[in-house]
């Protein structure tokens, strides 16, 4: 699919990046890819991982996705877009949401608008389990994007760029994920958890970047795709990181759920199941065309898909392997 293609990855050397870039050069043979980011350190560190040179598909470009002269330059002549890019912290969405909505929102704007005025063929956004049914501004932000996304399959017309969102859950070891924070803490003999009921959906890194590439060769432009993915207890991810240490309930975070969910009661009536995920259809007429023929099938009425009631379960044995740790 990829081979002979040029893809630009926004928010590129972040860990998804990382990985993303990884497995793209091992599967295919690009023509180019391109590391869209504002930091020049991690694209200088990334860099030599990934070098560039004559024979290197790779190129990084800096830039910011609130900056939409320069993703005109860097979308030139590429086909696929995989939207990365997005500040992401709860705390510090609630604390700083101007910011936020800079870059999650009018980011994403900018990243619509630009490859529809660049030919880019395909983009698929990365959303987040937050944006279903959203208490917190980050969440919020999230889900103002994937409207973005999926609406802007309307406004291109059907014959032009097709624009898709894949929403997943908490990525196991991924920056700034509780996994590194417990690992952190173990050292000191007590690990810090907001609250003992709470649940999240799970997905390793390599899961992610798997789902992505796919959603991006099947993807037909306007619906949201969620995997299906294990659930667990905060606790039983403290037992299975750090059996020996004290555990310490600090209280809920602003912005925080007991539960994620990832399919809301809402959009039940548009969600169509596959043996591996879900297909959240766009609500417009024309763009709805491109489902008819779809082997999906359709949920019941009252569907809702939560971590708190997700019958598959992570165990502190399973949990382990994921990580490594067997």
């Amino acid at each position: 699919m990829l081979n002979g293609k040029t893809i630009l990855i926004t928010g590129g050397t972040g860990s998804f990046g990382h990985k993303c870039t990884e497995t793209i050069l091992s599967r295919y043979q690009p023509r180019k890819l391109i590391i869209f980011s504002r930091d020049e350190f991690k694209q200088y560190e990334m860099s030599q991982k990934f070098p560039t040179g004559p024979s290197s598909p790779m190129r990084y470009f800096i830039g910011d996705v609130r900056d939409k002269e320069r993703l005109q330059r860097a979308f030139q002549s590429v086909d696929y877009v995989i939207h990365a890019a997005a500040l992401k912290q709860v705390p510090a969405a609630e604390y700083n949401p101007t910011e936020f909505i800079k870059t999650n929102i009018h980011g994403a704007q900018n990243v619509v608008n630009v490859a529809a005025d660049r030919g880019v063929k395909k983009v698929v956004a990365l959303s987040t389990d937050k944006a279903a049914n959203p208490i917190n501004l980050y969440g919020a932000t999230k889900l103002c994007s994937d409207k973005l996304f999926v609406a802007a399959n309307a406004f291109v017309g059907l014959d032009e760029a097709r624009f898709s969102v894949v929403r997943y859950g908490n990525v196991l070891g991924s920056r700034g994920s509780v996994v590194p924070l417990f690992l952190k803490q173990k050292a000191t003999g007590a690990v810090s958890v907001t609250d003992p009921r709470m649940t999240r959906f799970w997905i390793t890194l390599e899961q992610g970047v798997d789902f992505v590439l796919k959603c991006l060769e099947h993807m037909r432009g306007g619906e949201i795709f969620v995997p299906k993915l294990p659930s667990m207890n905060i606790m039983d991810l403290a037992a299975a990181l750090c059996p020996e240490c004290e555990v310490k309930i600090i209280g809920i975070r602003p912005g925080e759920k007991i539960h994620e969910v990832m399919v809301p009661l809402a959009d039940a009536r548009r969600t169509i199941e596959f043996k591996r995920n879900y297909v959240i259809l766009p609500d417009d007429a024309d763009i709805l065309t491109r489902f008819e023929d779809s082997p999906g099938q359709p949920v019941s009425e009252d569907f809702e898909y939560s971590s708190g009631d997700n019958p598959w379960q992570l165990s502190v044995d399973e949990l382990k392997g994921l990580l490594g740790m067997a």
